[in-house]
């Protein structure tokens, strides 16, 4: 395969596969529960992320790094993907979903202000813009009278964000191993949050169930993101992170024709306000950190 087919494979894989992955969760939590099915997913994607680069020559993690990871974790896979998850069980559309999350690098820009980097006039706009998206959203069908599914969804990606800042400030192993590290310390507490809430299985998982959970262990978690790495090595920031622009479109696409989710008028003015409003965020980052890569947590 030459290199500019890997390429086109590796941009496949981001912009399909983790956009659908908001459907697969909707399919997911109709028969696990939503805490545990995905602390399943992801301790065992992270364990088998673990075993390879281990095998690879990858130095065994310190325990200041488990650490690390596992706060890290927490914000990421339980705060972020755990609560759309019980968001989606609680009747909130998978491309309303991931319409919502698409704000989250919004919301990174303003905890990096408490951190000192407070955002530009032009990230500003850009925050009015998407947050006005946000509001316009908040008014859509699946979320009238849901006051926990909109509360979920914008929790969610607030902890994404402050786990993606945080990341950068707290010592974690370099390279996939910070991730195959967070996978599997976010699922085993996922795997202890639904536990203590009392979750259980009100009967065995059908095949949907299933298939879902194997998917979006193999694809939506450990191909997918080694596709990522791979893009960071071989192309620009801009095209490797452009996933975040096309993951809402294609799971709003996916909900509508495979998940026949309807969306109103509000969704479709949303989507393009907080879309526009990450874009003008994104300039301006990139303007003012040329030639910078952004890690994994980041994106």
């Amino acid at each position: 395969m030459t290199s500019t087919a890997r390429i086109g494979a590796a941009l496949f894989a981001v912009y399909v596969i983790w956009g659908s992955t908001y459907l697969a969760l909707r399919y997911l939590v109709e028969d696990f529960p939503p805490f545990i099915g995905n602390g399943i997913r992801f301790v065992i994607a992270g364990l088998a992320m673990f075993w390879f680069l281990r095998r690879r020559g990858a130095p065994a993690p310190s325990a200041r790094h488990w650490w690390s990871a596992t706060q890290i974790g927490a914000l990421l896979m339980f705060g972020g993907v755990g609560l759309v998850a019980l968001a989606e069980a609680r009747g909130v559309g998978s491309g309303l979903a991931a319409t919502a999350v698409a704000a989250m690098p919004l919301w990174a820009a303003l905890w990096s202000g408490l951190f000192g980097r407070w955002p530009t006039r032009r990230e500003w706009v850009g925050l009015a813009v998407g947050m006005a998206g946000v509001v316009i959203l908040s008014q859509e069908g699946d979320f009238a009278g849901n006051a926990l599914g909109v509360t979920l969804v914008i929790v969610a990606p607030l902890s994404w964000a402050f786990g993606s800042v945080w990341s950068q400030r707290i010592p974690l192993p370099r390279g996939a191993m910070a991730t195959a590290l967070e996978m599997t310390a976010g699922g085993v507490v996922l795997l202890i949050v639904g536990g203590a809430r009392g979750e259980q299985f009100e009967s065995a998982p059908g095949w949907d169930g299933w298939l879902a959970l194997v998917y979006l262990t193999t694809f939506g978690s450990i191909v997918a993101f080694s596709a990522y790495m791979y893009l960071l090595e071989h192309v620009r920031p801009a095209l490797a992170t452009s996933y975040a622009y096309v993951n809402p479109v294609v799971a709003v696409v996916l909900g509508v024709t495979i998940g026949s989710e309807t969306l109103s008028g509000h969704a479709v003015i949303a989507l393009p306000l907080i879309l526009g409003g990450v874009a003008l965020v994104a300039v301006s980052t990139a303007r003012r950190r040329p030639g910078r890569v952004p890690t994994p947590q980041e994106a």
